[in-house]
């Protein structure tokens, strides 16, 4: 499943440089996570990069967009 950033983002930008896929670019007033580009970092790091460095935990799992292990692999090799 894709992630998303909650309302709670505080827009310092930590987390655009972190995504392997580009998937998160700068919105307003927020960041936005583009749903056809995030991967959840599979292929890339054993965990999602933006939900590491974020520092109001605002970017969490986004439930409207549920995919599989194999799906995510596949899109990150686009």
């Amino acid at each position: 499943m894709a992630f998303k950033i909650t309302e709670e983002c505080i827009a310092c930008g930590a987390c655009e440089p972190e995504c392997p896929n580009s998937a998160i670019r700068e919105g307003d007033p927020v960041y936005i996570i583009d749903p056809n580009k995030c991967t959840e970092c599979v292929g890339f790091y054993d965990e999602q990069q933006c939900a590491a460095v974020c520092p109001v935990d605002a970017c969490i799992p986004d439930p409207a967009h549920r995919e599989t292990r194999e799906a995510l692999l596949a899109k990150g090799k686009k």
